[in-house]
């Protein structure tokens, strides 16, 4: 039986997203990719894929799968003038691929329950090489029924595509996943300039930290873009730093204490109030290079 699958924001992942949903599906199905920037509209094509800005097109679909930048946007798309939660079939499902806060993602999953329709907040981890290859993970809040329904679809962007308990649970695991892995690079960022200051080549350093016990995917990813100076090529760590924001919230409600994490975050901070923000993660490093007066650089960078 034919299905009406509309995908909201293209960016990034939202855009790869879409073409492994066409590529991998029936079809019988009908998608429909929207994003209210023209420009980022511009260009896309994919057989069986109807791409627009105009959000009309979503009426009448049975799965909507939100890729937005925040939860702000996610519950202005949905529920602001023009929203798209009015003009969904019947009893659709909306799968919320975005990265937003815990309480914020419950209580728009209840609203939308209230309106009748099945909710999963799914984030991914993989970043933007996962979403081309189809690889990502995908932590899923919601109901078992409706995890159940929607696992076959969203085995067509991910490899691990699990549930982790109730509407919210999928954005508190993804919340767990970034700070972790924020950490990680808070780490790299203090570390790698005191090092240098002591006298280590940033090089061969470089190559102990990617491949020695420190090693992480933040290690990997990060530290060969810092050694030839680019912090331009991953997500804005003032957009990254609601995940710090996110667990901090968490925390302060139950009463968990997260020295760790609050170290972390004051890491960011010091880069955010350098005036980094725009910058990938790896901009962390900058403040404490000018701080010790080192660049961790190669040679060549």
């Amino acid at each position: 039986m034919s299905r009406r699958i509309a995908v909201m924001g293209l960016g990034q992942m939202g855009w790869p997203i879409t073409l492994n949903l066409a590529r991998k599906g029936d079809r019988t199905e009908t998608i429909v990719a929207i994003d209210a920037d023209p420009g980022r509209v511009a260009g896309l094509a994919e057989p069986g894929v109807v791409v627009t800005t105009e959000r009309a097109a979503v009426a009448g679909a049975e799965v909507l799968v939100l890729c937005l930048p925040d939860g702000d946007v996610v519950e202005s798309v949905l529920f602001g003038p023009d929203g798209l939660g009015s003009r969904l079939a019947p009893g659709a499902t909306v799968i919320d691929l975005s990265t937003i806060a815990h309480g914020q993602a419950v209580r728009i999953g209840r609203a939308l329950e209230a309106h009748g329709f099945a909710v999963l907040d799914a984030p991914v981890s993989g970043a933007p090489a996962g979403a081309e290859a189809g690889t990502l993970t995908v932590m899923c809040g919601g109901t078992p029924e409706t995890f159940a329904a929607m696992k076959p679809l969203l085995e067509r962007i991910g490899t691990e595509v699990l549930h982790m308990g109730p509407l919210g649970s999928g954005q508190l695991t993804k919340t767990v996943n970034n700070v972790i892995y924020d950490i990680n690079i808070a780490a790299l960022a203090e570390v790698l300039p005191m090092a240098v200051a002591m006298g280590l080549d940033p090089e061969q350093l470089g190559r102990v930290v990617t491949t020695g016990t420190s090693r992480s995917y933040a290690s990997q990813y990060f530290v060969p873009r810092i050694l030839r100076g680019a912090f331009d090529e991953g997500y804005p760590l003032g957009k990254a730093y609601k995940d710090l924001v996110s667990a901090a919230e968490v925390a302060m409600a139950r009463g968990f204490p997260l020295p760790v994490t609050a170290a972390a975050t004051t890491t960011y901070q010091t880069a955010l109030r350098a005036g980094h923000g725009d910058r990938d993660k790896g901009a962390m490093v900058l403040p404490f290079e000018t701080m010790l007066g080192v660049k961790v650089r190669a040679p060549s960078g």
